[in-house]
């Protein structure tokens, strides 16, 4: 589970414009688990990525990352590797859907490229603001507050897991679909006592 708020310091791992899905999760890797896949992840652009990420730590990228096809597993081999957020100038609409709905943070940040390599970062995606080793803050695009929700859930199906699991548990009473008794009917209650004398 992703924290979008905290006060410690994550490794950055810096990319280049237009990291696409496939050198997220190579195409010949696809027929196997993620377990996989996720050792594979990023190694036409930085082959010790995925031996040396460590949990925590963040990919920091230029523009369009997560650019090509809609494939979840560039997403899932992220998480798989425990990247704790992707901090990006700009993402690939299909990517930074697919993050959400797996657990894993994507930051817009446009001034992303000013965060180096090895740098250790704090962030706050909430608020909209990264803290820099040097001490500069920079900006970034805050998350509304159902998305966090579902990346704190650990993403979509967590979250529908873990609601349903509310629900189940949940007194008969105070679960929303419970059905209401309808209430007696006053004037039939009447007619039967008038009947009855």
């Amino acid at each position: 589970m992703n924290a979008p708020h905290t006060q410690r310091r994550h490794r950055a791992w810096r990319l280049p414009d237009d990291v696409d899905t496939d050198q997220l999760a190579p195409g010949a890797t696809m027929k196997f688990g993620i377990d996989v896949i996720a050792r594979h992840c990023l190694q036409a652009v930085r082959p010790e990525f995925a031996s040396s990420v460590q949990p925590g730590d963040v990919v920091v990228a230029g523009r369009n990352f997560g650019i090509g096809s809609s494939r979840e597993q560039a997403a899932q081999a992220l998480v798989q590797l425990g990247v704790a957020a992707v901090i990006a100038q700009s993402f690939g609409g299909l990517f930074f859907r697919n993050a959400v709905n797996v657990g894993l943070l994507p930051i817009v940040c446009a001034h992303a490229d000013r965060i180096d390599d090895g740098e250790r970062i704090t962030f706050d995606a909430a608020a909209g603001r990264i803290e820099r080793e040097c001490g500069e803050t920079l900006g970034c695009e805050p998350l509304p507050e159902f998305m966090l929700e579902l990346i704190r859930d650990g993403g979509l199906l967590p979250q529908l897991r873990r609601r349903f699991a509310q629900r189940a548990a949940a007194p008969p009473a105070d679960r929303p679909d419970a059905a209401r008794s309808p209430a007696p009917d006053r004037g039939a209650a009447a007619d039967s006592e008038e009947n009855q004398r």
